[in-house]
C-alpha cells in the first residue's frame, strides 16, 4: 500500500458482484472516482444487497456488513502513515468512524452536501435534531470542512465547494423546447424529503394542460392512472439524460430540503427553466431561470403558466448563467486536501 493515500469514507451502500462495484448514488461514484484521477483513492462504504445503477471504477474498495468491519477497514489504512481521510456527510457510521480517526489523530476532511438538521427533522421528527446536532458539532469542530453552501457551515475551518456534475457535452447541440403544453420533468430519488409524493398529489388536482415525467429510482412510487404521468425509471447514460431534459420544458424540484441539487444546473445548462418551492429558495443564488412557487395548486399553476408564456425571454436570460464543471469541482476538492 502506498504511503500517500486518500481514504474516502461514506455511509452509502455499495453492491459487489464478480469483483465489480456499483451504487445508486451518483455522488458516491463521481467523488471518489474523480479524485482517483488526481491521487490514489481507497473507498470504504457499506454493503448493499441491491445492484446500483452506477458502476464505480476504482481498484481499492472495501464494503462492510456492519460497523465493526467498517472500523476494521479504516484501521487497515493506518499502514499508510500519510493517509488523509475524506468523510462524506454525517450519520452514525461516519460519526463513529470520525471518533476512531480522532483518537488516532488522523487528518480528517468533512464534506457536507445537504442539511442533516433539516433531513433528520423531516424524516424522523423534531425530537431527532439534537442527535444530529451533537454529531455535527463534534465533527465540524475537529476537522476541515468542505461544504456546498454557506448555510450548512461557515466556520473558519470551512471551504465552500462549487459542486457540479456537468462536462462540456451539456453545452452542445441545444434543442428548441416544444411549448404546446407544459411538460414537467422530475429527476431524482423517490425519498420523502424530495417532495415527489406530495407533488404527485398536487399534479392530480392541477387544472392546466400539463404532463409529468419522473426519472429516477421509482421505489414506492405506484403507477398512476393519470395518463399524463409517465414513470421513466432510472437513466444512467449521460446523453440519454440530456435528451430527456431537451424533451421537456420545465424541471420541477419539489424538495423540502436541499443542499445544492445538481439537477438544477443540468436543466439550466440545457436552457430549461426550473420551478422550486419556498422551502429551498436558498439554492437559487445568482442563477437565472429558477422560479419559486408556493406549495399550493393555484400557485404552481400560475408559476408554470408564467414560465410558458414568457419562455423565450426566460431562455435568453439563461444564457447569462455561468457554470462550474465537474473537473473544476474535483480540482478544488483535491487542492484543499493536498494544499
Amino acid at each position: 500500500m502506498s504511503n500517500n493515500l486518500l481514504v474516502v469514507i461514506n455511509n452509502d451502500k455499495v453492491f459487489e458482484e464478480s469483483n465489480e462495484f456499483s451504487s445508486s448514488n451518483y455522488n458516491l461514484k463521481i467523488i471518489p472516482e474523480g479524485l482517483n484521477n488526481f491521487h490514489k483513492v481507497k473507498y470504504i462504504g457499506r454493503k448493499s444487497k441491491k445492484k446500483g445503477s452506477h458502476k464505480i471504477n476504482l481498484e481499492k474498495i472495501d464494503i462492510a456488513s456492519n460497523i465493526i468491519q467498517f472500523i476494521y477497514f479504516i484501521f487497515l489504512t493506518f499502514k499508510s502513515k500519510n493517509s488523509k481521510y475524506l468523510i462524506v456527510s454525517i450519520n452514525p457510521y461516519t460519526f463513529i468512524s470520525f471518533l476512531f480517526l480522532l483518537l488516532f489523530r488522523k487528518k480528517v476532511f468533512l464534506y457536507l452536501i445537504s442539511s442533516g438538521h433539516e433531513e433528520w427533522k423531516f424524516i424522523l421528527g423534531s425530537w431527532s435534531i439534537w442527535i444530529y446536532h451533537f454529531m455535527y458539532s463534534i465533527m465540524t469542530s475537529n476537522s476541515t470542512v468542505l461544504t456546498l453552501h454557506e448555510r450548512l457551515y461557515h466556520g473558519k475551518n470551512c471551504h465552500l465547494i462549487t459542486s457540479s456534475t456537468l462536462d462540456e457535452d451539456w453545452f452542445k447541440d441545444y434543442k428548441d423546447a416544444k411549448l404546446n403544453k407544459i411538460k414537467f420533468l422530475y429527476v431524482g430519488r423517490a425519498n420523502p424529503e424530495k417532495g415527489i409524493y406530495q407533488f404527485l398529489e398536487m399534479f392530480e388536482k392541477i387544472n392546466i394542460n400539463a404532463e409529468l415525467s419522473i426519472v429516477g429510482n421509482l421505489k414506492n412510487i405506484q403507477v398512476s392512472k393519470n395518463k399524463n404521468v409517465k414513470l421513466v425509471g432510472y437513466i444512467s447514460d449521460k446523453q440519454s439524460l440530456i435528451d430527456i431534459y431537451d424533451e421537456h420544458n420545465i424541471l420541477i424540484l419539489p424538495s423540502f430540503t436541499e443542499g445544492q441539487p445538481h439537477v438544477v444546473d443540468e436543466s439550466l445548462a440545457r436552457r430549461r427553466p426550473v420551478i422550486i418551492f419556498e422551502e429551498i429558495s436558498h439554492i437559487i443564488k445568482d442563477r437565472k431561470g429558477v422560479f419559486i412557487s408556493k406549495r399550493t395548486v393555484d400557485s404552481l399553476s400560475q408559476t408554470a403558466k408564467y414560465v410558458i408564456e414568457n419562455y423565450n425571454k426566460i431562455q435568453n436570460s439563461l444564457k447569462q448563467n455561468k457554470f462550474s464543471l465537474r473537473k473544476d469541482m474535483l480540482k478544488q476538492i483535491f487542492s484543499i486536501i493536498f494544499d
